[in-house]
C-alpha cells in the first residue's frame, strides 16, 4: 500500500425529520477525506449522535492526522498502531469513535484503488437482508407507538423493537402488551431499556414482561456493569442483547466469556470502524452468537452482505442517509418492505454532504 498524504476532517450536523429525543434534535456527523502518494483518495465518517462531535472533530484533526501522515495507508496494518498510540486517552468511546472516520476513509480508498465497493471487496456472501423496524419511541404516546408498529406491519416487516424503561413499569407493560396486540403471535418482538435499569429493577421488569414472548431484551443495564449482567442473566430467561456500547473486542470477548450476551451487536463506528468490526464479526460466528450491527444501515448492512450467516438489518424510520439529505448520490443500501439489499458502488458509496436544509 502507498503512504497517507492528506486527512481532511470537516464536521457537519442535520436536523432529524423524527428526533430520537425531543432535546437533541440533530446527529451529528465528521467527514474524512484521506489521498494517499499514489493519487488514491477515499472518505469515510465518524457519528455521534448527540455527544461528543467536538471531541472527535478536534482528535481526528490533531492526534490522529499526525500519527497517520506518512504512514502506510492499509487500514488492517494502521488501525492497531493507532489504537495503541491513542490508548492513553481511552481505549474505547471517543477515541475508537474518532478512528473509525480515518478507518472507513481508508476502506473506501481501498476498495476504490480495486475498482469495486467495500461490500465486493470484503466478499458477499447474502443476497439481501431481513429488517427489523426500530423504535426510538419511548416518549411516543401510546397511540403515535400503534401507529408507528401498523406501519412496519404493512410494510410487511417482521419483527419490531421498542423502547421499555419507562417509571412506571406498569406503562411498559400496557405499550408492550399494546405492540404485541397489533403484531399477533407469529412476529418477532424486542424491547431495548438503554441502559435504564439495575439488576433488581430489570428482574423485577422481565418478570412482567416475558410472557409477552421477547426475542430478546436490550442493554438493559449499564453496558460496563458485567457482574450485573452476569447475574441477570442468571435470573431471567429472556435472551440478553448488547453491544451498541461496547467499544473494543476486548469488551466483546468479555461479554462472551462471562455468558450473559445471546446477541451482540457492534456499532461500526463505536468499535473504530471496519476493521474492528470484522474481529468482532469473526469473535461472534466463532462463538456460534448471533450478531446484529446497530443502526447505521447505510452502513452496516454494506457488511452484513458479507458475513457468513444472514443477519438482521435495523431500520429506524426516516434515519437513513437518503432521508436525511446528506448524500450527493443514493445510498447503495436500499431498504424497500421487510427487505435490504445493497447495489455496487465505488468504495463504500457515501458522499456526505452539508444538507440543503442544516
Amino acid at each position: 500500500m502507498s503512504e497517507i498524504i492528506r486527512i481532511d476532517v470537516r464536521p457537519l450536523s442535520v436536523r432529524m425529520p423524527r428526533p430520537w429525543v425531543p432535546e437533541a434534535p440533530d446527529l451529528h456527523l465528521v467527514r474524512v477525506d484521506v489521498e494517499d502518494r499514489d493519487g488514491g483518495v477515499g472518505s469515510g465518517f465518524s457519528w455521534t449522535p448527540t455527544i461528543g462531535a467536538r471531541a472527535v472533530a478536534a482528535l481526528l484533526e490533531d492526534d490522529i492526522r499526525r500519527f497517520a501522515l506518512g504512514r502506510d495507508s492499509d487500514p488492517t496494518v494502521l488501525w492497531p498502531a493507532l489504537w495503541a498510540h491513542l490508548h492513553e486517552a481511552g481505549g474505547g468511546g471517543i477515541t475508537t469513535i474518532a478512528m473509525a472516520g480515518l478507518d472507513l476513509a481508508l476502506w473506501d480508498l481501498r476498495a476504490r484503488s480495486r475498482g469495486v465497493g467495500v461490500p465486493d471487496l470484503l466478499g458477499r456472501t447474502q443476497e439481501r437482508l431481513p429488517v427489523y423496524g426500530s423504535g426510538v419511541n419511548l416518549h411516543y404516546t401510546e397511540a403515535e407507538l400503534a401507529a408507528q408498529v401498523e406501519r412496519w406491519v404493512e410494510r410487511g416487516i417482521r419483527a419490531v423493537k421498542i423502547k421499555v424503561g419507562r417509571p412506571d413499569l406498569g406503562e411498559d407493560v400496557a405499550r408492550v402488551a399494546l405492540v404485541r396486540e397489533i403484531l399477533g403471535a407469529d412476529r418477532q418482538l424486542m424491547i431495548d431499556a438503554n441502559q435504564r435499569w439495575d439488576v433488581d429493577r430489570a428482574t423485577r421488569a422481565m418478570s412482567a414482561l416475558a410472557p409477552f414472548d421477547l426475542t430478546w431484551i436490550e442493554e438493559p443495564l449499564r453496558s460496563d456493569d458485567t457482574a450485573g449482567y452476569r447475574e441477570l442473566a442468571r435470573r431471567i430467561t429472556t435472551p440478553i442483547a448488547l453491544g451498541e456500547n461496547l467499544h473494543t473486542v476486548h469488551r466483546f470477548r468479555e461479554a462472551l466469556d462471562a455468558g450473559f450476551a445471546a446477541v451482540v451487536q457492534p456499532n461500526v463506528i463505536r468499535v473504530g470502524g471496519i476493521t474492528p468490526f470484522l474481529e468482532i464479526a469473526g469473535l461472534a460466528e466463532e462463538r456460534g452468537v448471533t450478531l446484529a450491527p446497530h443502526l447505521l444501515p447505510d452502513l452496516s448492512a454494506q457488511l452484513a452482505v458479507t458475513l457468513p450467516r444472514a443477519t438482521w438489518v435495523e431500520d429506524v424510520e426516516d434515519a437513513g442517509f437518503d432521508a436525511l439529505g446528506i448524500l450527493a448520490a443514493p445510498s447503495p443500501v436500499r431498504i424497500e418492505g421487510a427487505w435490504a439489499t445493497v447495489s455496487s458502488a465505488p468504495g463504500l458509496g457515501l458522499d456526505l454532504i452539508v444538507p440543503a436544509v442544516a
